[in-house]
């Protein structure tokens, strides 16, 4: 079925709501967070994606972002348009080829909403819901999750993670203390900082957020490919993170021993097994990242 999601709405409610001071949330003693919203279920990383995710009761909104052209914060996986998922403005499917050639740095925001992420059936999630939606920008996002967050009466949080990687910098996004500035002047404009997680496989991303912003939770991705220790691994990032996020194949129980030592949550990707969920919950993981939401209330 193909629809328009109606989030303008939620746009119109959060203008008109009076501003109010965050508070400091307590974090949830389980986080249940959302992959790209709920990628399984909806287009990836679009506001649809999200509100379906908070109807499903996750804890967290998962997402990715990028810099376009005008530095926009555009949330998005890819720094390019992925062939998978996208439609042209003339209504034709991107080839492969084609969308690696769009590259999102090199295009104003008013050019990348243009194209379609969510009409183009996906062929690793077949239970995804077809619609016409494009990639927002991060402002925009927020503002609806906000919205449609106070709407239910529900405190949700933030888990974005900047996409970069140093041989990228200066051509498929802005050099990484511009990157993070960008990414924070969007956060800090909606009063989000408490309720934030920043998180990165780049480590120059989260030095550059503990040195310039050393109040707000920080999160080290981890490859499944990645065979350094995990003392290696702290080392090299120099600074202790709040959360280590590892690939779900790698969670075993000394791993989590080992971070709960440090003080520091652990919280795995992408899981989207059911077994593998209540596995990883019996090690004793302070949360999960999953493509079904909908799959923790069947625990």
């Amino acid at each position: 079925m193909i629809r328009t999601f109606p989030y303008l709405f939620f746009l119109f409610c959060i203008s008109c709501t009076p501003a109010t001071k965050t508070k400091s949330l307590h974090q949830p003693a389980f986080e249940i967070q959302g992959h790209r919203g709920c990628r399984g279920l909806m287009p990836e990383n679009t506001i649809p994606a999200m509100l379906k995710a908070i109807d499903l009761g996750v804890t967290t909104l998962e997402m990715d972002v990028v810099v376009s052209k005008d530095h926009k914060v555009v949330v998005s996986h890819d720094v390019y348009f992925n062939g998978m998922i996208t439609t042209a403005p003339n209504g034709k499917f991107l080839t492969n080829e084609e969308a690696g050639k769009h590259q999102l740095y090199s295009m104003p925001y008013d050019s990348i909403k243009k194209y379609d992420v969510g009409l183009k059936l996906h062929p690793f999630f077949p239970r995804q819901e077809k619609m016409r939606v494009t990639k927002p920008l991060l402002q925009d996002l927020l503002m609806a999750t906000e919205a449609y967050a106070l709407n239910q009466r529900k405190n949700i949080r933030y888990n974005i993670e900047i996409k970069s990687d140093p041989v990228n910098d200066g051509k498929k996004h802005p050099p990484i203390d511009k990157f993070v500035d960008l990414v924070m002047s969007n956060i800090n404009s909606k009063g989000l900082k408490s309720r934030t997680t920043i998180q990165s496989f780049d480590m120059r991303a989260l030095k550059e957020m503990h040195k310039s912003y050393p109040r707000i939770s920080t999160a080290l991705l981890i490859e499944d490919f990645d065979h350094r220790s995990f003392r290696e691994q702290m080392n090299k990032l120099d600074f202790k993170p709040s959360i280590y996020s590892p690939h779900f194949s790698l969670v075993n129980a000394d791993l989590v021993e080992q971070c709960h030592k440090q003080n520091m949550k652990i919280i795995p990707w992408t899981v989207n097994a059911l077994e593998e969920i209540r596995r990883l919950k019996t090690l004793g993981v302070d949360g999960i990242i999953s493509d079904y939401p909908d799959l923790f209330l069947q625990l």
